[in-house]
């Protein structure tokens, strides 16, 4: 399964905040055996949004988009993915439902506030998709023709994602192993192995832990046993981290 992250917000273009969504997607994806093949931020533009989402669908077993889902004027990632569709937006009886209630409970827990919110807006999402409801929060995401759309707010986009995790999987696994070897003098096993095994190889060096981190995926569970074991022999390296004196 090959998904593309797409990630909104003139904030994470900014600089203003940092994309852990993306970050914690793609691990989670990853958990699950999914090849992540695109994670791109764009801005609160519907023409951008609508231009990637059609691109990415088409490209991708599947699309999920965070941010902007909300009800303030920079919120436009619901109308772009209907644009996207050449779908209308509207609500439906169970996010008019779902929004309806959460409403009820902030007034109830903040009498003496004004909660002046359009109902039949925020509960609306592109016509004919699947709503995803949003237990912590009060925009409604959605699925339409394999686009997940979930808030951009990490508590809301988590709880939401658990709710169709299910949805995602495939069959790439990863090792990581560990090696003081300096990077330059283990290329030729690091090519080897993924020669030899039709896996894919990559080397992180890492100074604060004071070791390089490989990591060996593939699809296949005995290439991948027997890639690892290869370099466990010929780029010195460990199954648990290890250090050296980069000094």
């Amino acid at each position: 399964m090959e998904v593309a992250l797409l990630t909104v917000g003139d904030e994470l273009l900014a600089g203003d905040t940092v994309n852990t969504n993306a970050n914690w997607l793609a691990a989670e994806l990853s958990d699950r055996g999914v090849a992540v093949k695109r994670i791109l931020s764009v801005p609160d533009d519907r023409s951008v949004i609508a231009e990637r989402v059609r691109a990415y669908a088409d490209a991708f077993d599947a699309v999920i988009v965070t941010g902007g889902i909300g009800g303030t004027p920079d919120d436009v990632t619901m109308d772009a993915v209907a644009d996207a569709f050449d779908r209308d937006l509207a609500a439906t009886d169970l996010t008019r439902e779902a929004v309806t209630d959460h409403l009820a409970a902030i007034r109830e827990r903040l009498p003496d506030s004004e909660v002046d919110v359009d109902v039949e807006a925020e509960a609306a999402i592109p016509v004919g998709s699947r709503p995803l409801l949003n237990d912590p929060g009060l925009a409604p995401g959605c699925v339409v023709e394999g686009v997940y759309v979930m808030p951009g707010i990490p508590e809301e986009l988590k709880t939401m994602f658990e709710s169709v995790a299910d949805e995602f999987a495939g069959d790439r696994r990863s090792r990581f192993l560990y090696t003081v070897e300096p990077e330059s003098d283990i290329v030729p096993a690091l090519e080897t192995a993924g020669e030899r095994f039709d896996v894919a190889v990559g080397c992180y060096p890492d100074r604060e832990a004071a070791h390089n981190r490989l990591k060996v995926t593939a699809t296949d569970d005995d290439a991948l046993d027997a890639a690892a074991a290869w370099l466990l022999d010929h780029a010195n390296a460990s199954e648990t981290p290890v250090r050296r004196n980069w000094e």
